[in-house]
């Protein structure tokens, strides 16, 4: 009985896990510029991997793998978004335009919400 219940659950996540990884995929393809293209790589992409590395931890058998899963599931939650942050900040310095339906630029050298100052 408990092993149809993790497999309900381990299915459950990923399925989760692929539907994340899909929204990633497809707003890869679909958005109109790098750095919303980075957002959702970044973020649905993190969350698409780390689910299913969920389910296999839950589904492993022995101690290794899951905690191989886990730290690998913390490494992703550490540095997907830093990273996605420095390519980010990178792009805009090099040049890297935002899409023409963009709000507002906050690291362009005329904003006031910190263009100027250094991090």
């Amino acid at each position: 009985m408990i092993e149809v219940v993790q497999n309900l659950v381990v299915g459950t996540l990923i399925l989760i896990g692929a539907f994340f990884a899909l929204a990633a995929s497809i707003g890869i393809l679909r958005l109109p510029d790098l750095y919303t293209r980075m957002h959702a790589a970044s973020k649905a992409g993190t969350l698409g991997s780390g689910v299913m590395l969920i389910a296999l931890a839950i589904y492993a058998p022995d101690h290794s793998t899951v905690t191989r899963a886990l730290a690998a599931v913390l490494f992703f939650l550490l540095t997907a978004p830093i990273s996605a942050h420095l390519l980010a900040k990178a792009a805009h310095a090099a040049g890297y335009r935002l899409w023409n339906g963009s709000v507002r630029d906050d690291m362009s050298e005329g904003s006031d919400h910190g263009g100027s100052e250094k991090y």
